[in-house]
């Protein structure tokens, strides 16, 4: 009688705890924290790959870029808080000031009161019937009709000084409302900042040394493609200005041959330029200077200085240091002033980033600009090509 013995299953093709344990083992044994993903779809029960150093880069930069959205989300609705704030304390010494006029007119009005309860009320007619001296009291009567007069003045300043203090107070009850939705905007907008620097900082809290060097590696590597762009695109510039200065110089050339009249308005009119030029170009030279003096100082969000700045506190604050006031956030700053191709950039104007205008730096020439990055970094200068280009503006 033959013996049958069941067939044994294959380890590896087993369902169950063992095989679980052999697969997990095996995973932790090939794949680092931070391998490159392998090419072939993990097999069923391994653990997902980890992403790649490139692929930690991008989620950093994108979380970093996501929290510079919300400074400037920030910026703007705490420009707005501390205009409500500004209102409402307007407001309020507005409103005191009413309710003490009302008050004024209220002592007035019970002086009056009480002066005719002490006085029984009018009783002219009767008064004159019994009176000795007719004349004396014509003249009392007058004296009471102007009392009277007073009086209805007296009651009519209290009505309308009431009725500007209560409005006043609606008011002020409106401005406090809003303020306080202002200030709860503040506080949302803070969270998301704080939220999407949180996510970066963990997630290269989790990168290990070796980890740490490859992605400064891999950054060097990224800013030096960054800067030769940038001198390509300065040469291109550099070609254009060249190209215009010269068809400048043969315009004024060929002006020069004209008649003396000709001659005499085109040199007029050339000298009105020069002076705006030289006037534009003094003020783009004293913000770069004063750009300059902040580079090694910290970016910290929502900052306009002295000690520290983001972006646009930056180019806000290099551009009052010059005499010109620019809005507070990038979305405004982008209007603020002359629009400009990127092939016409000249130091001095304003460099904006990404699709949603979140970034700005001040350009200095030669492809470089002068800006406040991200938090964990300071006032630097840079290429302005390591960002997407959005547009530019010429504030002067």
């Amino acid at each position: 009688m033959a013996t049958h013995r069941k067939a044994r299953t294959a380890l590896l093709s087993a369902p169950g705890p063992r095989a679980a344990v052999g697969l997990t083992t095996a995973a932790l044994a090939t794949v680092t924290l931070l391998g490159e993903t392998a090419s072939a779809a993990p097999a069923p029960g391994k653990p997902a790959p980890q992403p790649s150093i490139a692929e930690v880069k991008a989620k950093v930069d994108a979380l970093m870029h996501q929290a510079e959205v919300a400074t400037e989300n920030y910026n703007g609705v705490k420009e707005l808080t501390d205009q409500q704030n500004s209102k409402v304390n307007e407001l309020l010494t507005q409103a005191a000031q009413k309710t003490q006029a009302l008050n004024d007119a209220r002592r007035v009005l019970g002086q009056y009161a009480a002066a005719q309860y002490r006085s029984g009320g009018d009783d002219t007619t009767s008064r004159y019937l019994l009176s000795d001296d007719p004349q004396q009291l014509v003249d009392q009567a007058h004296l009471t009709d102007v009392l009277s007069k007073r009086q209805r003045q007296a009651v009519e300043t209290y009505r309308v000084r009431q009725a500007a203090a209560t409005q006043q107070r609606i008011e002020a009850a409106k401005s406090l409302a809003a303020l306080t939705a202002r200030q709860a905007q503040l506080k949302s907008a803070k969270a998301a900042v704080q939220t999407k620097l949180g996510q970066a900082q963990h997630l290269l809290n989790s990168l290990n040394a070796q980890e740490k060097q490859r992605l400064a590696r891999l950054r060097a590597q990224q800013e030096a493609e960054a800067k030769a762009r940038a001198a390509a695109l300065a040469a291109r510039i550099a070609a254009k200005e060249k190209a215009a200065q010269e068809a400048a110089a043969k315009a004024a050339k060929a002006a020069a041959a004209r008649t003396t009249a000709t001659a005499g308005t085109t040199a007029t009119t050339s000298t009105t330029s020069t002076t705006s030029a030289s006037t534009a170009s003094t003020a783009a030279e004293k913000a770069i200077a004063f750009a300059r003096d902040q580079i090694g100082k910290p970016y910290v969000w929502g900052a306009t200085g002295p000690d520290s700045f983001d972006c646009s506190g930056l180019t806000q604050a290099a551009y009052k240091a010059a005499g010109i006031d620019l809005p507070r956030t990038t979305y405004d700053q982008v209007d603020a002033g002359t629009r400009v191709a990127e092939s016409d950039l000249r130091p001095g104007d304003l460099i904006f980033f990404y699709s949603d205008v979140s970034h700005v730096g001040l350009y200095i020439g030669n492809g470089e600009m002068i800006h406040a990055p991200h938090t964990g970094t300071v006032v630097k200068i840079a290429p302005i090509t390591e960002m997407p280009f959005y547009g530019a503006v010429r504030p002067y």
